[in-house]
Order: C-alpha cells, then structure tokens, then sequence
C-alpha cells in the first residue's frame, strides 16, 4: 500500500470537506443585514451618462449669457421685522418698570382670587 497516495487523497477529501462546511456555514447565518439590500451585480457596472465637449461648450455659452442678462444675479435681501437685529431692539428702563409694575398687579389679582375662591 502507498501511503503517500492514500494520505494525498486524505487531503483532498479533507479540503472538500472544509468548503462544503463553509458554504453551508454561510447558507445558515442568521446574522441581521443593516442598511439596504446589496445590489445585484449587473447594476453596479451601470455608468452615468456623460456630456460631450460641445454639449457642454453649448451649456457653458448659455450660462455665461444669463449671468449677463442679469437673471442668474443675486437677490438683495430685504430686511423683515422678524430679522432685525437685536442690538436695534431695546427697551428703556421706564418701559421695563412699566411692564414689571403691570405683571405684579396681575399676579397679585390672581392670588387674590385664589384666597377668596
């Protein structure tokens, strides 16, 4: 009996083992996939349509003309009430005095109510 032969048929049997154990590893994962679902390989070799150089001359041309018509100039913001600055937007302290007196004698009438009730 040759013993290198049958120990090389060993071998071999031994690594057809070992892949068929890892593929049914693999089929029986139950590991939880996050995210999207992997594409199929067809869809990844897709290419984006590419502009050719005079189409893109062409779009250049326009846009340089619309920057000179004037449309594509930026807007002048116009301030509204509710963006005003702080620092423009400030009381004087006859005003907060005033303010401070009035919500006092609110809740003074409010107390008041609550005892008598």
């Amino acid at each position: 009996m040759n013993i290198t032969k049958v120990l090389a048929e060993l071998r071999a049997e031994r690594t057809r083992i070992d892949e068929a154990i890892k593929a049914i590893t693999a089929l029986s994962s139950t590991r939880s996939r996050r995210g999207r679902p992997p594409r199929p390989p067809s869809a990844t070799k897709k290419r984006r349509g590419r502009m050719s150089a005079a189409a893109r001359r062409k779009l250049s041309q326009l846009l340089k003309q619309r920057w000179a018509q004037g449309k594509m100039s930026p807007k002048k913001a116009t301030a509204k009430p509710d963006q005003i600055s702080k620092s423009s937007r400030h009381m004087s302290k006859a005003a907060r005095r005033r303010i401070a007196a009035a919500q006092r004698a609110r809740w003074a009438k409010v107390k008041a109510e609550a005892k008598s009730a």
